[in-house]
């Protein structure tokens, strides 16, 4: 039977959509059917395929679970579930069980309450871009595998928690007993694991939000915007903390202020994390996106480690890390991948207590590590609106025309994602995004006056193409 997937459903890095207009149980039923169809087929007569299913705290999600497992059975799946949990613990139960072929949570992330949707793995890589489209294709034509599979239901939040504790494996736990520190989950799924690994953890530590509540009650879980940090930088002050950590909605994305209120943005955190990692992993490959500040890329060559420059999406930022075997990665939006001593996924708890570790081993505090670096001006994360069909194609114009003969001397362009590049002000950005009718744009500078300089060539290029930057909207 042929199934048609709404237009905007079906994205780059996941699946997203709202419940009851552009997502719903039939949407979770194809979705189930055709990963369960691939996974049969890639394994063949190897074995009967095992999907782990997770989901958030979502109001809808329990209906969306229900109708994924139905047709992921109905495909010939096994299926573990792990009931309501945060992302990683989905990664956790696919990577670290050898039977468990690939994995699908239901999540909607920092969306608003109404949203819902779906992140994948399939056998231990990240199921996103060409692999999603695939989805829709084989929906279209009911090109779906039939068969019959069985579900088992299994807690593994204590294993998880076991796990993400040997991050402080070789560390004198004494040292840590004086450590104060605030966490936010945010009305999240993370808050339950968020409660057994507090517990477990050495010093004081101040819980906020951590009932699970899928209408987010206190604030927007999305801790890139830091009107969201406010309950988290009061608890600082207030419990006279080291530093704070917040999560986002299913707790894959990590947010920090510093014991002075400061945030540490998603390239500063990584910047503490690359220190931490090139003392006992000297030379090692560490990714960024293009939106990260060249204080990171400096940094990481300063402590004699080797900076790539990759695209934004954490599911093309894990593919580059397989690729180039590197141990660490992150991007502005706060997802932090670590595989050094861990799975190579994005983990916010895991990345909390790493940033414990690291603060430990490096023998300073957060707040001295955040004010030891250097103090850039930056712009936010700037998005605007433009239409679909114009938006790849106005980036395009730019490269073109800073690809001509009349660009001024000491301009240079980096086209990885979009187009950044790098003046004698700093550097500034324009890309599209994959998963928005949305251009984004940035800039730093040492100076106030560089930074109005590189957005005055923003807004040039823009105009040339057309375009204006008008006011930011939001994810």
């Amino acid at each position: 039977m042929a199934y048609e997937f709404h237009s905007t459903v079906l994205r780059e890095y996941d699946i997203r959509g709202i419940i009851g207009e552009t997502l719903g149980p039939d949407d979770a039923r194809a979705i189930g059917r055709g990963f369960g169809t691939l996974l049969a087929r890639d394994l063949g007569d190897e074995k009967k395929p095992l999907v782990a299913v997770g989901y958030d705290g979502r109001v809808s999600s329990p209906i969306l679970e229900h109708a994924l497992i139905e047709g992921l059975t109905s495909s010939g799946c096994d299926v573990r579930r792990i009931g309501m949990s945060a992302t990683p613990m989905l990664y956790y139960a696919e990577a670290s069980a050898e039977e468990v072929d690939g994995g699908i949570q239901i999540t909607g992330s920092h969306n608003p309450a109404n949203y819902n949707g779906f992140k994948m793995v399939f056998r231990g890589r990240p199921f996103f871009g060409a692999d999603i489209q695939t989805l829709g294709r084989m929906a279209a034509a009911g090109d779906w595998a039939d068969g019959f599979g069985e579900v088992e239901s299994v807690d593994i939040i204590d294993a998880y928690i076991d796990r993400i504790l040997t991050a402080l494996d070789g560390i004198d736990r004494a040292v840590l007993e004086g450590l104060t520190v605030a966490w936010d989950a945010g009305n999240g799924s993370a808050g339950p694991a968020l409660e057994k690994l507090a517990a477990r953890l050495p010093g004081t530590h101040h819980l906020l939000f951590t009932e699970v509540d899928g209408n987010f009650p206190n604030h927007h879980p999305d801790p890139t915007v830091e009107a969201n940090l406010e309950d988290l930088r009061k608890a600082v002050a207030e419990k006279s903390c080291d530093f704070g950590i917040a999560f986002d909605g299913d707790g894959d994305r990590i947010g920090a202020i510093d014991g002075e209120g400061r945030v540490i943005w998603g390239d500063q955190l990584l910047m503490i994390y690359a220190e931490d990692l090139l003392g006992k992993l000297p030379n090692s490959t560490i990714i960024a996106d293009v939106k990260a500040s060249r204080a990171l890329f400096d940094h990481v060559e300063k402590h004699g480690g080797q900076p790539i420059m990759w695209k934004t999406g954490h599911s093309l930022i894990k593919s580059k890390m397989k690729e180039v075997s590197s141990p660490l990665a992150g991007e502005m939006s706060g997802h932090v991948f670590f595989a050094d001593t861990y799975y190579g996924f994005d983990d916010a708890l895991y990345a909390g207590v790493r940033l414990i570790a690291a603060s430990a081993r490096l023998g300073k505090s957060v707040t001295q590590l955040r004010s030891d670096m250097p103090q850039m001006l930056n712009t936010p994360e700037m998005r605007f609106q433009v239409d679909e069909s114009r938006k790849f194609a106005a980036i395009d114009e730019v490269k073109a025309r800073l690809a001509g003969d009349d660009v001024p001397e000491g301009i240079e362009v980096n086209a990885t994602d979009g187009v950044r590049v790098n003046t004698p002000d700093g550097w500034w950005l324009l890309r599209a995004s994959n998963t928005q009718d949305v251009l984004v744009a940035r800039a730093e500078s040492d100076t106030e006056d560089g930074l109005e300089r590189l957005m005055g060539q923003i807004d040039e290029q823009l105009a040339l193409s057309g375009l204006e930057r008008g006011e930011s909207v939001g994810h």
